[in-house]
């Protein structure tokens, strides 16, 4: 029996990003990606470093109408003052939130280009467990192998061209023989 959820029993669909050793398979092509500095886990905890195992929804889109016209219809602007809560007290963390914001939190609209372009995922979203970890992104790396905090990230070329394709609902699969 299928649990449905877990990167083991879930059957892929056609529109699932799924991690592997070469990158991200999507859409028929491989994505260099860098994953998180801790590593693929399925222990996840806020502040770990790591990319969490399992089937992720893509929950949302977001990007920088400064920078960029919408790479799909289904996107939303990153304005000023919106930041991410990365404080597992509060009850709103990892959700979006506005400035001001007193407690932890990480802004999206950046003077960088690393977050022009966020796909969310559903981690520990909406209904967020405190400790679990926040904020699965997949976004634009520094530059080739650089690891993150624990997204997901991709070249600017080839986050724009998974962004312009990618549907509501396609799921980030991260399998459990990626752990280790």
């Amino acid at each position: 029996m299928s649990c449905g959820r877990c990167a083991v029993c879930a059957p892929y669909r056609a529109s699932d990003l799924i991690l592997t050793r070469r990158g991200v398979r999507f859409a028929r092509r491989y994505f260099p990606c860098s994953v998180g500095k801790g590593g693929v886990r399925s222990d996840k905890r806020e502040g770990d470093g790591a990319t969490p195992v399992g089937v992720h929804r893509i929950a949302g889109m977001l990007y920088r109408p400064d920078r960029m016209a919408p790479p799909n219809g289904w996107a939303k602007p990153i304005w000023p003052g919106d930041l991410w809560s990365d404080e597992s007290g509060d009850a709103e963390y990892n959700q979006l939130v506005r400035a001001p914001y007193r407690h932890g939190h990480e802004a999206m609209r950046r003077a960088d280009p690393i977050y022009d372009i966020v796909l969310i995922t559903d981690w520990n979203w909406p209904v967020a467990e405190p400790g679990k970890g926040s904020a699965i992104f997949l976004h634009q790396w520094r530059r080739p192998g650089y690891p993150t905090e624990g997204c997901v990230a991709f070249s600017r070329a080839h986050l724009g061209w998974i962004a312009e394709r990618i549907t509501p609902g396609a799921r980030l699969v991260v399998p459990e023989g990626m752990a280790g």
